[in-house]
């Protein structure tokens, strides 16, 4: 895999041209800015930028207007090719809070390790409906101990609206759901994002966070995408590289919240 070609074809197909990431969401081209604006309860943000040194200030300026126009915050997704290069500090010096650097990882589905299974006593069930929508939140409350009200929301409304442009997974040891993860596919593009794989402790490090990612890179390869994309956290990056993903560049989340 060419790395540059690679990260080249992610920023064209998946950032500059951008989809809507599910129902009531839109994206908009605003000059040298790629944004959604959706919901309250779905993802706004700004996906891609290209910026130029004298104009950076202006153009983040221009954004916090528009999303607090709105009543929304909002997310600036900065990768760590992005320009210029202190755009960091500068979303920082505008009131935008960093979250943690995460990797993006891209594997080419043809050459991941597909063949792991779950391990035994575990299964991996698809969800296609809300009762399934609200366990697949449930083990995100409990995995990583935060509000999913945001997630449970967005499921319903891409089952309801859209059933095929996502696969959610819930892994079920007996009756508990001990994992859940979801895959975002985008038509017309080559890449399937992983989101969401989130394991409850005390199942941690048993092979199922390994399991749900090959079960999504099969279904991935079933439907004809050439990439899976992940935004992977220090702690799945390792099972990520062993399963043959490749890490282009950092991603880190910059969140702006209006003040009301």
């Amino acid at each position: 895999m060419d790395q540059v070609d690679v990260l080249a074809l992610f920023d064209r197909e998946m950032r500059k041209g951008a989809q809507p990431d599910g129902p009531g969401a839109e994206v908009e081209r605003a000059g040298a800015v790629v944004r959604q604006k959706g919901p309250a309860h779905g993802w706004n943000g700004v996906v891609w930028s290209a910026l130029e040194t004298a104009d950076a200030d202006v153009v983040i300026a221009e954004q916090i207007a528009y999303f607090t126009g709105l009543g929304r915050e909002f997310e600036w997704k900065l990768y760590g090719h992005d320009l210029p290069a202190d755009l960091g500090r500068r979303l920082v010096a505008a009131g935008f809070v960093p979250e943690p650097v995460e990797t993006l990882m891209v594997g080419e589905v043809a050459g991941l390790t597909l063949d792991t299974e779950p391990p035994e006593g575990v299964r991996i069930v698809p969800v296609t409906d809300r009762a399934g929508a609200d366990l697949v939140a449930d083990v995100h409350e409990r995995a990583f101990d935060a509000d999913v009200s945001r997630l449970r929301r967005h499921l319903y409304d891409r089952l309801a609206a859209d059933a095929d442009s996502v696969v959610a997974v819930v892994a079920l040891a007996g009756d508990e759901p001990v994992s859940a993860a979801r895959m975002e596919l985008v038509p017309g593009t080559s890449f399937a994002g992983l989101w969401g794989g989130g394991t409850v402790r005390h199942w941690r490090g048993r092979g199922v966070y390994r399991a749900l990612v090959a079960h999504r890179a099969r279904v991935a390869a079933d439907r004809g995408y050439r990439y899976l994309q992940v935004d992977a956290s220090g702690q799945s990056r390792p099972v990520l590289e062993r399963l043959g993903f490749t890490p282009l560049t950092t991603t880190t989340p910059y969140v702006y919240v209006p003040v009301r």
